[in-house]
């Protein structure tokens, strides 16, 4: 069986560190370098030019999605293995669009991402279950968890460039219940503040376009 030449990016050095712990007890994976940000994932991909990054998302400056779109678009036969703790909708498709391999999360068992490194090393996908569903729902066009009417007003309301207070006394309910609502609506959406939002919810059709 022929190695896997590894690259770890990863702005933590403890997960960097226990990452290639872990693939070093495989006798096919040989980790060949480590990068504590995108743009260093970048640099030591092309000059190492591994089998597959393995990929952290939120790192500082260059990003895991905008590291990930260089090296696939730069460098043919290097493969993207996202690994990171979120699993948002959007988080997942900036991965995804940026042409990642596979998704996984870094609670995975240790088995499967070992299984993950070799799939995605060749080309097949590799996903955490939960991110799979995720995906699957996108291409449906289905959230699995649909705004309620109340939800779909409030983020109107944001669309509109309202504040709390002001949707609040268009719909008659308290301050309080206005933020309850949007951080219902942020959850189900994948998303972490109101401009996207509101983005996101005219990207899907919940809310008309400009």
């Amino acid at each position: 069986m022929s190695t896997v030449r590894v690259l770890v990016a990863d702005d933590h050095p403890v997960v960097r560190s226990g990452l290639t712990g872990l693939l070093a007890l495989e006798p096919d994976v040989e980790v060949v370098g480590e990068a504590a940000d995108g743009e260093e994932a970048v640099a030591l991909a092309t000059s190492l030019r591994p089998d597959l990054v393995l990929m952290d998302l939120r790192m500082p400056g260059t990003d895991g999605a905008d590291a990930t779109a260089r090296i696939v678009a730069t460098l043919p036969g290097v493969h993207v293995l996202v690994l990171t703790t979120y699993e948002t909708d959007t988080d997942i498709l900036r991965a995804v669009e940026a042409g990642a391999t596979g998704y996984l999360l870094k609670d995975t068992p240790r088995e499967q991402l070992v299984a993950g490194v070799r799939a995605a090393a060749r080309g097949e996908s590799a996903l955490s279950p939960s991110v799979a569903r995720r995906l699957v729902q996108q291409v449906r066009g289905d959230t699995g968890e649909r705004l309620t009417p109340r939800e779909r007003e409030v983020l109107a309301g944001v669309a509109r460039g309202l504040s709390n207070a002001a949707i609040g006394r268009d719909l008659f309910i308290t301050e309080a219940t206005v933020k309850t609502h949007l951080l219902r609506a942020f959850a189900k959406l994948g998303v972490d503040d109101r401009t996207r939002a509101v983005t996101v919810a005219i990207e899907r059709g919940i809310l008309p376009g400009a």
